[in-house]
């Protein structure tokens, strides 16, 4: 069944990276385009990046450009979120999944604080 494994998240403090990795299973990955989310308390999950499924065109949240990267390597069904010059506001659940799908995976917890 459609399975996405992500991992990579942490504690970090403000300034710092972190790369995150979606390893997704199910389903022919070259076919999708793929999508980060990110989910704080009491908040809908937001859109954060978005990859097509080549890998030549992408798409990012206002808040988060020019600090985050979407990458992926079909060869490996992996989708990666590189993210730099991290904030406390960055501080969320982040997931990956493809858009049209319904199923999410468990998510990788990022804490951004001193």
């Amino acid at each position: 069944q459609v399975q996405f494994v992500e991992s990579g998240g942490g504690l970090v403090q403000p300034g710092g990276s972190l790369r995150l990795s979606c390893a997704a299973s199910g389903f022919t990955f070259i076919n999708y385009a793929m999508a980060w989310y990110r989910q704080t308390p009491g908040k809908e999950r937001e859109l954060v990046a978005s990859i097509s499924r080549a890998g030549r065109l992408t798409d990012y949240k206002d808040s988060v450009k020019g600090r985050f990267t979407v990458s992926r390597d079909n060869s490996k069904n992996t989708v990666y979120l590189q993210m730099n010059s991290l904030k406390p506001e960055d501080t969320a659940v982040y997931y990956c999944k493809v858009p049209q799908f319904a199923h999410w995976g468990q998510g990788t917890q990022v804490t951004v604080s001193s």
